[in-house]
């Protein structure tokens, strides 16, 4: 078989409701790695809270956080390193009409830093429970411009917050509302989706769209979905990942959903190597 390049997101995809690794996943990814092929993590997570994620499989290919906004190799530096930035100023004056726009927590992070207006229990998988006095988000601790801004909103304040975004800064970033029971959204660069970063590790590693495989499950997968060759739907996945898959799991994120459909899929190549 020809080599793939296999991409997996992680909540609700790779790991399980306890946002762990199982190790039937861990064992089955080492395996495919051993036999050539190319397994990239593709995030709408920051690296700072997937990193332990990486490290776990013992991968050496690049990373895709944030969306796409973020394509890197960890724990070393890569010539083919994509970042796309969201303005600094813009963070800073959303910061100042939080009061105005209903806003509860903002939160702005870059590749290896993150800056909240305060430490937050809502989420603490995601968003920082203690800050240091320089973590905090201001002028004076913000000095460049972040990758994302990850905002809390009050719920009866969505659509005015969605209306002063596109308003105000409409050309240059689009918000990314979560699913599921949070009032999150996230602000990246306008036109930027897990594809891009996916397109960019594809033609580095010279892996053509045909030899591509990726697992996802909820809306931010869409694109990859679409993008890849062989797109695989979660069987817990949204109906609207379902529908542009080429696939679906036979079992769910909790029970090794990806690692046993890639089992299958892969089956000559893992035999070949016992």
């Amino acid at each position: 078989m020809q080599r793939h390049l296999i991409a997996l997101d992680l909540d609700g995809t790779t790991l399980n409701r306890h946002s762990q690794l199982d190790a039937e996943t861990i064992a089955t990814l080492h395996q495919l790695e051993r036999a050539g092929h190319v397994v990239v993590i593709v995030t709408g997570r920051p690296y700072l809270i997937s990193q332990r994620i990486y490290d776990q499989l013992h991968l050496t290919s690049p990373m895709v956080n944030f969306n796409g906004a973020l394509t890197h190799i960890p724990h070393q530096k890569w010539a083919g390193e994509k970042i796309a930035k969201v303005s600094r100023q813009m963070s800073l004056d959303l910061l100042d009409a939080k009061a105005e726009l209903g806003l509860k927590t903002l939160v702005a992070e870059d590749k290896l830093h993150v800056w909240a207006d305060h430490p937050t229990d809502m989420l603490p998988e995601f968003l920082p429970t203690t800050l240091r006095q320089d973590q905090y988000l201001n002028a004076q601790n913000l000095l460049d411009d972040p990758i994302a801004l990850t905002i809390e909103y009050t719920p009866e304040q969505k659509q005015r917050v969605l209306n002063q975004i596109d308003q105000r800064y409409g050309q240059l970033v689009e918000p990314r509302v979560w699913g599921g029971p949070y009032e999150i959204m996230e602000l990246i660069h306008r036109g930027i989706h897990k594809e891009d970063g996916l397109d960019h590790v594809a033609k580095f590693y010279q892996i053509e769209r045909q030899n591509i495989i990726a697992f996802g499950d909820e809306h931010n997968d869409l694109e990859m979905l679409d993008y890849a060759g062989h797109g695989v739907a979660m069987k817990n996945a949204i109906a609207v990942i379902k529908a542009v898959a080429d696939d679906q799991t036979e079992y769910d994120n909790d029970h090794a959903g990806v690692a046993r459909y890639l089992k299958k899929y892969f089956k000559r190549d893992l035999a070949d190597l016992n």
